[in-house]
């Protein structure tokens, strides 16, 4: 535990209550704040939030997590030097927390990022093979970062300084079942089938400098690209082959096969299909791809 705590955490939530009590747990011996910045949640996420001294602010929703988190960095009451962001379904674990105690209060000043290792569960298993860890920008210093304003596979991007990487990690466990995470997917595929197209066409400019970017961060980017530009459905066959055969997911059982097809065949391959039934109704035509978007997917580019 930090003695003089120098840490405030945000996180956002909608309908988190099987997660939530377990990520406050996970960070309160390294925080003396937590913020929660809520979309109106149904369940008893806020209520099990506050009364583990967590203060929560409301906020609506408008499909962009960059969004929402910028405004709750803009509007949480933190006043501590460091902020932690993680999600409601994550958590540190026990020597993460040591490690975060034990370096943050000796960091030069000119650091102000620190890149944490991720690790994901599925059906209750790690995958270690095929995706591995990855690698992101989650504790930086407060007013020194903000979240990049893209629809998909947004990153923290520091304004200034640079930053260093701890070695212990935080664990992405998510307890919903099956029908809960396809139709969460089901939901990104939109987002990332409007991000492959943007990328393709150059629909979008970006405003964001990517020499604030971490490296993991610039190499995904750079992958993504690249990725864009491959012919549809193939790249979905080939990106699996990597994860499972080549990287050894096949290893990981029956979860990791489950996590490998869904989450590297299935819903890569319905980004395809959204993608090759836009250029069915628009062709190459970029006002045509975009009144179509907008249309159908209300989202304006």
């Amino acid at each position: 535990m930090i003695d003089n705590k120098n840490i405030g955490v945000i996180i956002l939530t909608f309908n988190e209550e099987i997660h939530i009590a377990r990520c406050i747990n996970s960070v309160k011996a390294i925080a003396s704040q937590i913020v929660i910045i809520d979309s109106f949640s149904t369940d008893n996420t806020v209520a099990i939030a506050e009364s583990l001294g967590a203060v929560v602010l409301q906020n609506k929703w408008e499909n962009n997590h960059a969004k929402q988190l910028n405004w709750g960095l803009a509007n949480a009451p933190l006043t501590t030097d460091w902020i932690l962001r993680i999600d409601a379904d994550e958590v540190l674990t026990t020597a993460l927390q040591q490690e975060i105690a034990q370096k943050l209060p000796i960091l030069p000043k000119d650091i102000t990022g620190v890149v944490l290792p991720l690790y994901n569960y599925f059906m209750g298993k790690q995958i270690k093979r095929g995706t591995g860890v990855l690698k992101i920008l989650r504790l930086f210093r407060r007013g020194k970062a903000v979240c990049e304003n893209k629809l998909m596979d947004e990153h923290m991007v520091l304004l200034e300084g640079q930053s260093v990487s701890f070695t212990n990690v935080m664990i992405d466990n998510n307890l919903n079942n099956l029908s809960w995470w396809t139709t969460k997917h089901n939901n990104y595929s939109n987002r990332e089938m409007i991000s492959l197209i943007c990328n393709q066409f150059d629909l979008l400019d970006s405003n964001n400098d990517t020499k604030t970017l971490t490296k993991a961060a610039k190499s995904k980017r750079k992958l993504k690209s690249k990725y864009a530009r491959l012919p549809l459905f193939w790249r979905a066959g080939a990106y699996f082959f990597y994860r499972y055969i080549l990287k050894g997911g096949f290893l990981e059982g029956k979860e990791g096969f489950l996590w490998h097809f869904l989450q590297g065949f299935w819903y890569r391959i319905l980004v395809d299909a959204k993608i090759f039934e836009i250029k069915k109704a628009c062709g190459n035509d970029k006002q045509k791809i975009k009144s179509y978007i907008k249309q159908h997917y209300n989202i304006e580019i």
